[in-house]
């Protein structure tokens, strides 16, 4: 069973899955021992590890990358953030495949002008929804497993208001995505209507600070949204955990309590030193009877 698959199988049990954000496998495996169904693989997080922010400036291959090793370091499905797709039909026809051999379930494909920023920042541009659309039309006709999820982002909102971005995610559904993903609905009315509106499973992308109103997840779920993704919950708050323990520590020149005492051993526990220790035990057993036999 694949990933994909499992992950078909999640949202098919009703209710909303909750992605939180992971930039790394850090973040990943922190999400899964939190109990989370599955991991949002950020693009503005995965920006960030490089030292760039989301500005388009990090590239197909390198957002591949992180999407493979955060999903060879997690059991449960990750969602990643593809971009525009990286150019035309025929850039993100090579996208697609690329994402789906690194393993992750789906992935979410924009309609912004490239180079693209955060759905949440100002001075945004979008393509021409033809265009947009036949981009949709190759992400779907691109996938090896059918069960691979494509998710259409619009960030028409912003540019041309709520009825375009329906407009574009309810034709974007038409063209074989899966599920629709409206950026940046900007009051409660909004949040509310994009599930009623759109003709498929709704993605609600959860920013603090962002264009969005803060809300109650379990009111998002009754307005009918399937999946939510947290992408910067972690990465914010451990920019201002590391902001304070530096600052500590120039200051008193000691090494600061941390947030959550965690013993060493017990930092490798969680990122798997049990089950590499017995790995290293059974063929360490194994090898002895046949160095006794030669």
């Amino acid at each position: 069973m694949t990933q994909a698959s499992r992950f078909r199988a999640l949202l098919g049990r009703g209710g909303m899955v909750v992605a939180p954000g992971a930039y790394d496998c850090i973040t990943a495996k922190l999400i899964e021992q939190a109990g989370f169904a599955a991991v949002y693989m950020t693009g503005a997080g995965t920006a960030a590890t490089l030292g760039y922010p989301d500005f388009g400036l990090v590239t197909m291959s390198e957002m591949v990358g992180n999407a493979g090793r955060i999903a060879a370091a997690v059991g449960v499905p990750v969602i990643a953030d593809a971009d525009t797709g990286y150019g035309n039909e025929l850039n993100v026809f090579r996208t697609v495949r690329e994402f789906e051999r690194s393993g992750v379930a789906g992935i979410h494909i924009e309609d912004q002008e490239f180079p693209k920023k955060c759905g949440h920042l100002d001075n945004k541009q979008v393509i021409a929804r033809e265009e947009y659309i036949a981009k949709i039309r190759a992400a779907a006709a691109a996938r090896c497993d059918k069960d691979f999820l494509i998710i259409a982002r619009t960030d028409s909102r912003a540019i041309a208001g709520l009825d375009e971005a329906v407009a574009r995610a309810n034709a974007a559904l038409a063209a074989g995505a899966d599920m629709a993903f409206v950026e940046a609905p900007q009051t409660q009315q909004e949040v509310a209507a994009v599930p009623r509106l759109v003709n498929g499973p709704c993605l609600l992308n959860v920013v603090r600070g962002g264009k969005t109103p803060d809300l109650d997840l379990r009111e998002a779920e009754a307005m009918g949204y399937k999946l939510a993704i947290v992408p910067g919950l972690l990465i914010k708050s451990i920019v201002g955990i590391c902001d304070r323990m530096l600052a500590e520590l120039k200051t008193s020149h000691r090494h600061p309590l941390p947030v959550k005492e965690i013993t060493v051993p017990e930092m490798f526990r969680r990122f798997g030193a049990d089950e590499w220790d017995a790995l290293r035990d059974r063929f360490r057993v194994d090898a002895a009877p046949r160095e006794a036999a030669e």
